[in-house]
């Protein structure tokens, strides 16, 4: 297999997902119902993947990415792969994947966070701990970025995605001083923002900047990543194989609360696998700050 750079991302429960792909693929194997098909819907730096390609040998991969430096990493790092057809990478968002377009998947997975390459680059706009442009934009070639959110939405809308994407209770000091600030100089940068929220929140928790809910919220909102949770678990299932299995990725509640219903609701497809949700070890959370809020969830079709 191609190498991956060891400074990308670290792919998040990992190990968890590759036991439950193997699963499947065991039975595949001896079915003799080869080769394995394996959908990546957030592909990434394509570590799931390259751990799943190692496991399970005889795999087919499809696999999505809205985002375009994604897209250019798959490319150049598995282009031998791509270029015998082991490996076919879209530019799309796993939302789109339609049922009948592709054969049906024995594995799919999702991974709903922001990667650790997305969260790095100031120029992508998603940290506050980098000062770079307002963007947050997933998919490049949208035109909706957080700068558009915080200039040009009004008051009752930067209320309504506070509260309802950050579950921030009174955001009204913030919004107000949003408002204010505005009026005589936009809002471009991301420090810009965070310092702004800093003054006017303070600090209350050790290691826990004062924007973090507020940027959670406009990132949410840019991307439209509950709209797309709560419209794809249904449609992604449709695409599985007979005891095929789908596994979803969150980062927060508001996407864990939606993925849990959602399977559960779809009775008449299958059931999900894992009756608990499962969560990084502490070991995995002390070596990856990032997974420590990580939750996976399987769902296996019966029909």
């Amino acid at each position: 297999m191609t190498k991956v750079q060891p400074d990308q991302h670290i792919p998040v429960l990992c190990e968890e997902v590759v036991d439950f792909c193997d699963q499947v693929y065991q039975q595949r194997v001896a079915q003799n119902q080869l080769p394995f098909r394996y959908f990546d819907g957030t592909f990434g730096r394509g570590g799931h993947m390259k751990a799943i390609l190692q496991k399970c040998e005889h795999t087919e991969v499809t696999a999505f990415d809205q985002d375009l430096q994604a897209i250019e990493f798959a490319k150049t790092h598995f282009a031998s792969e791509i270029e015998s057809k082991k490996i076919q990478i879209l530019h799309r968002n796993f939302a789109d994947l339609k049922e009948g377009e592709f054969p049906l998947f024995d594995f799919m997975l999702v991974d709903l966070g922001v990667s650790s390459p997305q969260l790095d680059q100031a120029i992508r706009g998603f940290s506050f701990y980098h000062d770079g442009p307002l963007d947050m934009r997933m998919n490049q070639n949208q035109d909706l970025s957080a700068e558009k959110v915080v200039n040009e939405y009004d008051e009752e809308d930067l209320i309504r995605i506070f509260r309802e994407f950050g579950e921030i209770g009174n955001p009204i000091r913030v919004v107000n001083a949003i408002l204010e600030d505005r009026q005589k100089k936009r809002f471009t940068t991301t420090l810009q923002l965070a310092g702004m929220i800093e003054r006017i929140c303070g600090w209350h928790k050790k290691g826990f900047h004062p924007a973090t809910l507020y940027f959670q919220a406009i990132r949410i909102e840019v991307n439209q990543e509950l709209t797309v949770v709560e419209t794809s678990v249904e449609s992604l299932t449709k695409c599985l194989a007979p005891r095929g299995r789908l596994a979803v990725i969150t980062f927060h509640s508001l996407e864990d609360r939606i993925v849990k219903y959602k399977m559960k609701d779809l009775e008449a497809l299958g059931k999900p696998v894992n009756k608990k949700v499962i969560q990084p070890s502490w070991e995995d959370g002390k070596k990856n700050v990032r997974a420590r809020s990580a939750k996976l969830r399987v769902f296996e079709r019966n029909v």
